[in-house]
């Protein structure tokens, strides 16, 4: 039977890319200093295969593009006009960035996660309620981010936006109606994750050298 991938792996996983991203940094060919929130955004990607360090360094560049500044409009990922374009392209950067961050907390959760626990789990118990515990905090983080997803959406979605679209970004557009209409709705998903996780965790910890 394969060993389960440990919290102590993630870890080793996490040095690995960060001591990778600095060496990658202080190359002589890194000729340009990331800055900027979309700079940072533009080295999210999607595999058609994620694996766990995919996944981190995904959450990397998404975290360190919520807290950099926004780069000058005439630089944005949307052609801006006015002022209101430019007020309503930030709300909109914001709610995408934190709903990409909750998609790839959930995705990593699923890296630890057990769907069943069997009663020949018994020898691996500690193990695997050690796992679910990183995939309960994984999907906690994630409850963040929906949040956060949902206040930006608000904001785009104020009653002076009514007949503004931001066509360059129509997915954002896209994403910002279906949180306000409810059709996109990660916080069922993750609780309903939650739910399920403590029932396994209730299952293995009732356990015990009878099994």
């Amino acid at each position: 039977m394969a060993r389960a991938f440990s919290f102590a792996d993630t870890e080793r996983v996490k040095r690995f890319i960060l001591t990778f991203l600095i060496i990658l940094i202080s190359l002589p060919g890194f000729s340009w200093a990331i800055k900027y929130k979309e700079e940072y955004y533009n080295l999210y990607h999607i595999h058609y295969q994620q694996y766990p360090s995919d996944v981190i360094e995904n959450i990397y560049w998404l975290e360190r593009s919520i807290a950099a500044d926004f780069c000058n409009p005439q630089f944005a990922l949307a052609h801006i006009d006015n002022k209101d374009e430019w007020e309503k392209y930030r709300y909109l950067f914001m709610m995408h960035v934190n709903l990409k961050l909750a998609e790839q907390h959930l995705r990593l959760g699923r890296t630890w996660d057990k769907n069943v626990a069997y009663f020949y789990d018994a020898p691996w118990k500690d193990e695997y309620l050690r796992n679910l515990n990183t995939a309960e905090s994984c999907y906690q983080a994630g409850l963040y981010y929906w949040t956060e997803a949902k206040t930006w959406a608000q904001k785009a979605n104020q009653d002076k936006f009514n007949f503004l679209y931001l066509t360059d970004i129509q997915n954002w557009e896209d994403e910002c109606f279906r949180i306000d209409s409810g059709d996109l709705d990660y916080e069922k998903t993750i609780n309903r994750e939650l739910s399920r996780l403590s029932t396994v965790q209730d299952d293995l910890n009732k356990m015990d050298s009878n099994y």
